[in-house]
């Protein structure tokens, strides 16, 4: 099993969503079938059937919640280092062709949020800004076409 890395703040999403799951995912699985019990004959209860596999996916998602927590480790943001870009660097760009400038923080693929101006390691314009320094112009390639972009500033 490959190691995740996360944020303090991402970490503790992934447990508060888990400990959901396990609480009040369970108790409406269970509720529901229960109710599906109640109207008859199991065998031909297409209800029951669809309140079984609902509370096998309920399953399989506290089960893989598990594994990825039992695998994540902290990224400590003191020791990282801000002459390049790295994961959970915060990236003041100038986007050339627009002349606009853009703030991008690089996070996991979990805790990516656009409208909060994170994006993950694994986007082309992460991708592309990663190992990059400070003054350096790239050109990413993105399904709307190229960007070229400045770097104006790198910090934690």
């Amino acid at each position: 099993m490959s190691v995740k890395y996360f944020t303090p703040e991402g970490l503790e999403k992934l447990k508060l969503e888990l400990h959901e799951f396990k609480t009040k995912g369970r108790a409406e699985a269970a509720a529901a079938l229960q109710e599906a019990r109640e109207k008859g004959d199991l065998s031909e209860n297409a209800e029951y059937d669809a309140a079984k596999e609902a509370q096998g996916m309920l399953e399989m998602k506290i089960a893989q919640l598990e594994a990825e927590l039992s695998s994540a480790r902290i990224l400590d943001e003191s020791r990282l280092d801000t002459s390049k870009v790295m994961i959970l660097s915060k990236v003041k760009l100038k986007n050339l062709k627009l002349n606009k400038v853009i703030d991008y923080m690089i996070v996991t693929e979990k805790e990516a949020d656009l409208k909060l101006g994170k994006i993950s390691i694994n986007t082309p314009i992460a991708q592309g800004l990663l190992g990059k320094s400070v003054g350096d112009v790239t050109q990413i390639t993105v399904p709307s076409g190229t960007l070229e972009l400045e770097i104006l500033e790198i910090s934690r």
